[in-house]
């Protein structure tokens, strides 16, 4: 790169990293404060909260490096425009790519973080994510509950034990479930314990009785047990079914058959989509600068409004990126369609590719317009001519 493409990569990468972290720092704040009632509530210590809301950031990271970037382009190019900058670029017989080449190295630089985090870093942080949930589940019985008080964890759900035995064993213990309306279970037991199995979390109750009741015109059903294991993932999804995001798994799992076995057909229905938005996700960006060089890219007098193209080109790759969010569910319901996935991206770069050249070459005058500026150019010539001979045939006061 010559002196002035590095220039222009520098501003660009800096701009880039400020916006990215700033988008950043604000989801994060989102997410905290979203997973707030995990320290006010579940009575965890700061470092989970810290550790959920950093976990969860790469997922979130993946859909704003694209506009992160978008807007560092726009900004590096409206700035160079309006100091004139492009406009010596230009007249110094630079062209409109030399100025794309260091900002189309920037967007593969994205491209290939976003790669890293779609099939490696996402996964990962998902899937710890799900474990220091099932930590937190199963701390909610050891950490929240207190003997003697009566405690609900979850609306609809109120817990009661007269005391823990040393080993973390539940004695004596009540749990009345009303989450579902129109439904009441009440659980009795002698003791129960905590049981971790891959990732789900069990509370295994001995010695018990149920007392249910489907609805309120129906008499309660007392129901005698030995062992009783309830799924600590009912207390928020309300299925015991272990659900299976396609999000969580790394690329080569979501073709794997025997995970597609065991997923739910709900489940199931989103693992094309993700595998093919995983791939294609990676092309945003390339998009992205393109239709900011086709918009801004080339060198404009102070004189001309670039507001207009400039707010015309975020919405078009905005509404182009939405668009290929929308395709999702598109897919998922007829996966025959994932090529529109890659298509849609495709297209878009094409299409700013040839604005930027139609925009580059110089636009031949109009020959019909040409003539009839000569004739008024001549008509203007021949009057300018005539009033000058006739001044100087006026005679000149003494």
């Amino acid at each position: 790169m010559n002196i002035f493409s590095r220039y222009v990569f520098r501003q660009s990468a800096a701009a880039l990293l400020l916006i990215l972290l700033s988008l950043a720092g604000i989801v994060w704040i989102a997410l905290a404060l979203r997973e707030l009632n995990v320290v006010t509530s579940d009575r965890q210590d700061a470092a989970v909260l810290l550790k959920m809301t950093t976990l969860a950031l790469p997922n979130l990271l993946v859909m704003i490096a694209p506009f992160a970037l978008l807007i560092s382009v726009v900004h590096v190019l409206n700035r160079l425009g309006g100091d004139s900058e492009l406009i010596v670029h230009t007249a110094g017989g630079g062209t409109i790519w030399t100025l794309a080449a260091p900002l189309l190295i920037l967007a593969l630089i994205v491209s290939l973080s976003m790669s890293f985090v779609n099939h490696v870093a996402m996964p990962w942080s998902l899937k710890s994510l799900r474990q220091i949930v099932l930590q937190v589940r199963s701390d909610l019985l050891t950490q929240v509950i207190q003997p003697g008080r009566f405690s609900s964890p979850t609306k609809g759900l109120t817990f009661h034990i007269r005391d823990r035995a040393l080993n973390g064993e539940l004695e004596g213990l009540i749990m009345h479930d009303r989450r579902k309306p129109g439904e009441h279970h009440s659980y009795l037991a002698d003791r129960g314990v905590l049981v971790k199995q891959d990732d789900t979390a069990y509370l295994v109750m001995s010695n018990g009785h149920i007392v249910r009741r489907t609805s309120d015109k129906d008499k309660p059903q007392i129901i005698k047990f030995e062992t009783y294991a309830i799924d600590l993932n009912t207390f928020e999804s309300g299925t015991r079914a272990v659900r299976i995001k396609a999000r969580e798994l790394y690329t080569t799992e979501l073709k794997n058959p025997e995970i597609q076995a065991k997923a739910s057909a709900k489940d199931r229905k989103k693992f094309v989509p993700e595998f093919h938005e995983r791939f294609a996700s990676t092309l945003y960006p390339f998009a992205f600068v393109l239709i900011a060089l086709a918009t801004i890219g080339n060198a404009q007098s102070t004189r001309q409004n670039r507001t207009q193209v400039m707010v015309a080109g975020l919405i078009a790759a905005s509404s182009i990126r939405l668009l290929g969010l929308g395709l999702n569910n598109v897919v998922a319901n007829a996966e025959h369609l994932f090529f529109f996935l890659y298509l849609l991206p495709v297209l878009a770069i094409v299409g700013a590719l040839v604005t930027i050249v139609r925009n580059s070459k110089p636009r031949k005058p109009n020959a019909h317009v040409e003539a009839l500026l000569d004739r008024v150019d001549s008509f203007v010539q021949s009057v300018l001519a005539r009033v000058q001979r006739k001044a100087k045939t006026l005679p000149v006061k003494a």
